[in-house]
């Protein structure tokens, strides 16, 4: 205290105490690409509970003096083939779109917690096993996986999530293993071991919360890379079959009249990447925070 109160104006101890709320200011200030990405995540939650209240028309209703006509002030999208409004068909297609999303997100971060952690936590030849099944798997194309499953079970949107969700697994399986093997490295839990503490203690007390605490991140950037590779299935004609208005359906629906009707491949598609842009500058975001300490 003497040190500070003895300091001259504008010194480098003055200046650096000054600064410290103003960094803490700015960093728990919404950036506009984040309050951006909040609102559209926002904007699709509402269609997910109350589609009605966005759609302007019936999304199955016929009109094929209406069909393909460009995006217009009566029609936002366009129409398809058959008339039905575009707009409307992405509006009530976000709910099973969304769902996918998240469905095959939380089975592959569920399949990656249990191999991450057996892989970091196991014996040595649970480990070893693990990791060469992990290698396996990452090895292994996803749309290989995906035409295996179609064939078993079907096209259909469990399809989908069992997909996306075990072929990104590996991957995220990597992370929660280096997480892991950081948290048990660290200062706190070797203080704990020197405390003499139990060994099931030290993993649940230190090791796995902080070794799944950065996973919030990894979930929200999973949600939009889910829907990504969800979308390029249902395009090759594995995912959810027709009538469906999900989003790559959609795109599966619209190939056929791209030259004519571009409108039907080009629109869904920003929306799918529009909600992909944003689950990313949200994920991205809340790492930060997670990164810099603050909430």
């Amino acid at each position: 205290m003497t040190a500070l109160k003895d300091s001259p104006a504008g010194s480098p101890v003055e200046s650096a105490v000054q600064a410290t709320p103003a960094r803490a200011r700015r960093s728990r200030r919404v950036r506009p690409s984040v309050a951006l990405a909040l609102a559209v995540v926002g904007l699709l939650g509402l269609a997910v509970a109350a589609p009605q209240l966005l759609a302007t028309h019936d999304p199955t209703a016929i009109d094929f003096s209406a069909a393909l006509q460009a995006p217009s002030a009566d029609h936002w999208f366009g129409t398809d083939e058959s008339g039905r409004d575009l707009y409307s068909r992405v509006v009530h297609g976000t709910r099973e779109s969304l769902t996918i999303g998240l469905g095959a997100a939380a089975l592959s971060l569920a399949l990656a917690l249990v191999l991450g952690a057996l892989a970091a936590l196991g014996g040595r030849f649970v480990s070893g096993a693990v990791n060469r099944l992990v290698e396996i798997l990452f090895a292994f194309p996803t749309l290989l996986f995906a035409l295996l499953l179609v064939a078993i079970l079907g096209p259909s949107a469990t399809t989908q999530i069992v997909a996306v969700g075990v072929g990104s697994a590996p991957g995220y399986a990597r992370i929660v293993r280096g997480q892991i093997l950081a948290a048990r490295r660290s200062g706190y839990v070797e203080a704990a071991i020197a405390l003499g503490h139990p060994r099931s203690v030290i993993l649940r007390q230190h090791v796995i919360p902080n070794a799944v605490r950065p996973l919030v991140a990894v979930f929200t950037l999973c949600v939009g890379q889910s829907i990504v590779w969800a979308s390029g299935l249902s395009f090759l004609g594995l995912g959810v079959a027709p009538p469906s208005s999900e989003w790559g359906a959609l795109l599966d629906a619209g190939r056929a009249y791209v030259t004519h009707a571009p409108w039907l491949v080009v629109i869904p598609g920003l929306v799918i990447v529009t909600l992909a842009l944003a689950a990313t500058a949200i994920g991205k975001d809340i790492q930060a925070r997670l990164e810099s300490g603050d909430s």
